[in-house]
C-alpha cells in the first residue's frame, strides 16, 4: 500500500494504516496543509475565501469529499462543491467562480483502491513546486481552527459541466457545423467515471447524433485499468468495427487523458492525440508548442511543418504550462494523451481535444487511420523500473547521468538523452514509486534496445 506527498498532490491506496496510505486522518492533515496555505495567501480584509471541489467517480471519492469539505468548513473556508466532475471542469469553475482554489478528488489513470488531492491555485493551474512544498510542510503542522460564528459554508453547484461545454462550443476552432454535417458515429469508453457524464453530453451538443457508449454509467467501478493504454481498450476497439464507427474516443476517471481509436479498430496512439489536434491548431493560428520531454518527437516535427518552434518541458501539467507561459505557445500538453488549449484554460482536457479533433477531422474528410498515416511515424515503449526502498533515486539518476555525460543528457527532469536512433528517458515518478523508462525509435525493436540498455545502465548505479 503507498501514500505520495508530491507537487502532483497527496496520492495514495484507500484503507490501512495512517501515513503508509490515503485514510481520513491523512486526508484531514493534507486539507489542512492546503487550507493553510490558502488562508496565508489571503488579503486582509478580504473576507472568507472560496475553494472549488469536486470529484471523479472512484467509490472512495465520497468518503474523501467528505472529509475535505468538512475540513475545510472548518479551517473558515466556503466551498464551492461541483459534486462528480472532471478535473479541467473544476479548472474552469474555479476561474469561472473567482474562487481562491480547487481540489479535484481523483488518482487520475491510477487503479480503483487509489484516490488523491489533486491542489489548484486561484488561476485554475495546479499549485507551484514551491507552494506544494510550502503545502505538505503545513501539512505536518498543528492548526487553529474556526470558530463557530465563523464556520465556512457549502454550496452545491451543478451547471459546471454543461457551462464547460457551452465555452467549448464557443471556441472559434470548434466548428460545431461542420461535425453535425460529418455524420460522426462515435463509441465511447469512459471506464465508469465523470466521462460517462461529460463526454456523450458533449458530443450530442456537437451534433453527433450516434453514440455508443460503453462503460458510461459513474459508478466509479473500472471495468479494466483506466489508463488509456492499448491493452486495455480492447473492448472499445472491438465496439468501433462492431458498430461500424468512424472512431471511438477513451478518456481517464478525471477526463483530462484523450486517446482515439481509428474506424478499423486499430489505436491512433495516444501520443498523437496531441499532435493531430496540434496539426488543426496551427493551420489556423501561428504560435509555438510545447510538450513534455517524455513526449513524442513527432511534435516538434509538425511544429517545424508550419514552421514554428517546439519546447519540451520537465514533465507534469504544471511545468508544461509555466513552458507555454514562458514561450506565448498556442497549443501543447503531454503525450500521455493531455491536450492544452489555453484559449480555452490553462490545463489538460479531453473535452476541448475531443472537439478539436472531431473538427479537424471534419475539415480534412476521410478516415481517421488515414489522418494517423499522415504524420510522422515513430513508436514508443514504456517501461518502469519498481523502487526498491533503499535506494537514493536522486542520488541514482545523478550517477547514471555522470555514467552518459558523453551523450550530453538532459537533466531538467530525471536523465534525458537524444540520440541519432532515437531518445531514452530516464525519471522518478511523481505519481507512483517507481523510475519510469521511456523511449523512443522508428520502431518497436529499437525502443526496446534503448529502454534494455540504458534500464541496465541505471541499475548499474545502483
Amino acid at each position: 500500500m503507498t501514500f505520495i506527498r508530491s507537487i502532483s498532490g497527496f496520492r495514495g491506496t484507500i484503507g490501512g494504516p495512517e501515513e503508509d496510505n490515503l485514510t481520513p486522518p491523512d486526508v484531514v492533515r493534507a486539507t489542512q496543509g492546503y487550507g493553510s496555505w490558502i488562508l496565508s495567501a489571503l488579503d486582509a480584509g478580504a473576507g472568507r475565501p472560496k475553494v472549488v471541489v469536486g470529484r471523479d467517480a472512484r467509490p472512495s471519492g465520497d468518503m474523501v469529499q467528505r472529509l475535505v469539505t468538512g475540513t475545510l468548513m472548518g479551517m473558515g473556508i466556503d466551498v464551492i462543491d461541483l459534486g462528480l466532475s472532471t478535473t479541467p471542469t473544476v479548472e474552469m469553475a474555479v476561474i469561472g467562480e473567482g474562487a481562491d482554489g480547487g481540489i479535484i478528488l481523483t488518482a487520475s489513470h491510477n487503479p480503483v483502491q487509489w484516490n488523491a488531492l489533486k491542489l489548484l491555485d486561484a488561476d485554475g493551474a495546479f499549485i507551484s513546486a514551491e507552494a506544494g512544498a510550502e503545502v505538505i510542510r503545513r501539512s505536518a503542522q498543528p492548526h487553529s481552527f474556526a470558530p463557530v460564528e465563523d464556520l465556512g459554508t457549502i454550496s452545491a453547484h451543478s451547471g459546471w459541466i454543461d457551462a464547460h461545454i457551452q465555452a467549448i462550443l464557443d471556441l472559434d476552432l470548434v466548428d460545431r457545423d461542420a461535425v453535425a454535417k460529418a455524420g460522426f458515429k462515435v463509441a465511447v469508453d469512459a471506464v465508469n467515471s465523470t466521462g460517462g457524464i461529460a463526454v456523450p453530453k458533449l458530443l450530442h451538443a456537437l451534433g453527433v447524433e450516434e453514440v455508443v457508449e460503453l462503460y458510461c454509467e459513474p459508478h466509479g467501478r473500472f471495468p479494466h485499468n483506466p489508463e488509456p493504454r492499448p491493452e486495455h481498450l480492447t473492448a472499445l476497439s472491438g465496439a468501433v468495427v462492431q458498430h461500424g464507427c468512424h472512431l471511438g474516443i477513451t478518456v481517464d476517471p478525471d477526463v483530462d487523458r484523450l486517446a482515439f481509436v481509428s474506424e478499423d479498430g486499430t489505436m491512433f496512439g495516444e501520443e498523437y492525440t496531441l499532435v493531430a489536434v496540434a496539426d488543426y491548431i496551427l493551420q489556423h493560428t501561428p504560435g509555438a508548442v510545447v510538450s513534455n520531454l517524455s513526449s513524442t518527437r513527432a511534435l516538434r516535427d509538425v511544429a517545424a511543418s508550419h514552421g514554428q518552434s517546439y519546447t519540451a518541458s520537465a514533465v507534469g501539467e504544471v511545468n508544461v504550462v509555466k513552458a507555454m507561459s514562458e514561450t506565448q505557445a498556442i497549443i501543447g500538453g503531454e503525450g500521455n494523451g493531455g491536450v492544452i488549449y489555453p484559449t480555452l484554460h490553462a490545463g489538460r482536457d479531453a473535452l476541448v481535444g475531443i472537439a478539436l479533433f472531431l473538427s479537424h477531422l471534419a475539415h480534412r474528410g476521410g478516415a481517421v487511420s488515414d489522418m494517423r498515416k499522415g504524420y510522422p511515424h515513430y513508436e514508443m515503449v514504456k517501461a518502469k523500473i519498481d523502487l526498491d526502498p533503499n535506494w537514493d533515486v536522486d542520488r541514482l539518476l545523478a550517477s547514471f547521468a555522470q555514467e552518459v555525460n558523453h551523450l550530453k543528457p538532459s537533466t531538467i527532469d530525471g536523465v534525458k538523452l537524444d540520440l541519432p536512433e532515437g531518445w531514452v528517458h530516464l525519471r522518478k515518478s511523481n505519481t507512483e514509486p517507481i523510475v519510469r523508462v521511456y523511449a523512443e525509435a522508428a520502431s518497436q525493436e529499437a525502443a526496446m534496445d534503448l529502454v534494455n540498455t540504458y534500464r541496465d545502465k541505471l541499475l548499474s548505479c545502483a
